[in-house]
C-alpha cells in the first residue's frame, strides 16, 4: 500500500513540476532574447524563484532555511552545498538569498523543457573535457568580478552513497582562493529521505531545512591551502548533516 500511495504522489509531483515547468518556459526564454546576458539570467531566476515556491507548496516538498539574515549580501560568496536528490535543485532557489550563478553538467539540458530552462541560467560543464572545465571556471570567475555570486555543489554529483557526503573536487575552493571571495557552506537535511535517487517511489512529503553555514574567510590563502580549506569545508558540511540528520 506504501508503494502505491508513494507512486501516486510522485506521478501527482511530476505532473505539477511540468505544468509548472511549460509555464515558466515562455517567460524564460523571452527574458533571455531580450534583455542583456546578466539581467536576463537575473530575471530568469526570479521566474525559477517563483517556480519552486509555487512547486513546494502545491507538491508538499515545502522548503525551511536557517540564518538567511546573517549573510552579508553587500558581497559575492561562493555557496558550496550537498547534492542527493533532485529536489536541491528547488531548494536552493528558495534557500540561497543572492542572485547567484550555479555549476551544472551539460547532460541536464538534454531534459525536455528544464533543459531549455536550465542551460539558460547555469554555467555548463562537461567534466570529461579539460577545455570545458577551464571555460567553466573562467566564466564563474567572470561573474563573480562582476559582483554576482556563485553556487558549486562541490560532489559534483549526486550522493547516492550511505554516506552523508562523497569526496569534493577542487573547483569550488580553487576559485575561492583564487579571487579571494569567502565560501558559505550549506547542507540540505531531509532532501534524500523525502524523494531517494537510487528509489524514488519512496517518496513522500515533508520539509527540507536548508542550513546556512558561518561563512569561511579565504583571504590571503594560496593554493597550497586548497586542501586544507577543502577539508575544513567538508567537515563543517558533514558535522551539520549529521547534527541535524
Amino acid at each position: 500500500m506504501r508503494k502505491i500511495l508513494s507512486s501516486i504522489y510522485l506521478l501527482y509531483a511530476a505532473i505539477i513540476f511540468i505544468i509548472l515547468m511549460f509555464i515558466a518556459l515562455p517567460f524564460v526564454l523571452l527574458f533571455s532574447a531580450i534583455l542583456p546576458l546578466n539581467a536576463g539570467k537575473r530575471a530568469i531566476l526570479v521566474i525559477l524563484r517563483t517556480w519552486a515556491w509555487l512547486f513546494s507548496a502545491l507538491s508538499l516538498f515545502w522548503i525551511s532555511t536557517e540564518n538567511k539574515r546573517s549573510i552579508d549580501l553587500s558581497k559575492s560568496h561562493i555557496y558550496v552545498g550537498n547534492h542527493g536528490s533532485y529536489l536541491d535543485a528547488v531548494a536552493v532557489c528558495l534557500s540561497i538569498p543572492q542572485y547567484f550563478s550555479a555549476l551544472g553538467k551539460v547532460e541536464i539540458t538534454k531534459v525536455p523543457v528544464f533543459g531549455l530552462i536550465y542551460k539558460r541560467i547555469v554555467v555548463l560543464i562537461d567534466r570529461s573535457s579539460k577545455e570545458s572545465r577551464e571555460q567553466s571556471v573562467n566564466a564563474l570567475k567572470k561573474d563573480i568580478a562582476n559582483g554576482q555570486s556563485i553556487l558549486i555543489f562541490a560532489e559534483g554529483t549526486m550522493n547516492q552513497t550511505e554516506q552523508p557526503l562523497t569526496d569534493f573536487y577542487d573547483g569550488a575552493f580553487r576559485i575561492a582562493i583564487e579571487t579571494q571571495t569567502p565560501i558559505i557552506p550549506f547542507v540540505m537535511i531531509n532532501n534524500r529521505k523525502l524523494l531517494p535517487r537510487k528509489h524514488p517511489l519512496k517518496a513522500r512529503p515533508g520539509i527540507i531545512n536548508t542550513i546556512l553555514l558561518p561563512e569561511v574567510a579565504v583571504a590571503g590563502l594560496s593554493l597550497e591551502d586548497l586542501p586544507a580549506l577543502k577539508k575544513k569545508v567538508y567537515d563543517l558540511m558533514k558535522e551539520a548533516i549529521l547534527e541535524h540528520y
